[in-house]
């Protein structure tokens, strides 16, 4: 039942945090996007240290770290790079074999990056491929870790 409950109130705080993503305008704010995905993503490491406790402040923890470093990113990042870096994602995750990348690069601003794929698994009847991206803005990289689960539809969720 704490499991449940604990997903339950994660969803609803990564709705919350959606919605509040855009401005007046209704376009995406890149900072707070991507600084949701990289918090999201912490706390998806996060959850795999230790137990009990432990686990709980390694989620709490990753959450901080990971937001923190997606949102830098996210500060430097146009619609254009989005763009590059999801048809780069989705084409790592559909067709490369593990240890095989995908690199994208906005001619305009610079940005680039590489998705690698590193080992594919079957989880709840979807084929889910855990990965690394590297991301290059301004001069600063990051580096991420994840997962991603491919949808009754053939598109791929980040998990």
């Amino acid at each position: 039942m704490f499991k449940i409950a604990t997903k339950a109130i994660a969803l609803m705080l990564v709705g919350g945090m959606l919605s509040s993503c855009t401005n007046e305008a209704g376009q995406a704010n890149k900072q707070q996007l991507v600084g949701l995905a990289g918090a999201i993503g912490g706390g998806v490491i996060g959850s795999n240290v230790g137990k009990g406790k432990g686990r709980t402040a390694g989620i709490i923890g990753g959450t901080i770290i990971g937001g923190l470093i997606g949102s830098e990113v996210g500060k430097s990042l146009d619609k254009a790079d989005i763009a590059y870096h999801n048809r780069a994602q989705q084409q790592a995750f559909e067709y490369n074999k593990a240890g095989a990348s995908s690199t994208w690069k906005n001619p305009d601003t610079g940005a680039s990056g590489a998705i690698t794929p590193t080992k594919t698994f079957e989880k709840n009847g979807n084929y889910c491929r855990e990965y690394t991206q590297n991301i290059s803005v301004g001069g600063k990289a990051e580096k991420a870790y994840g997962t991603a689960c491919r949808q009754p539809d053939g598109s791929w969720e980040i998990q």
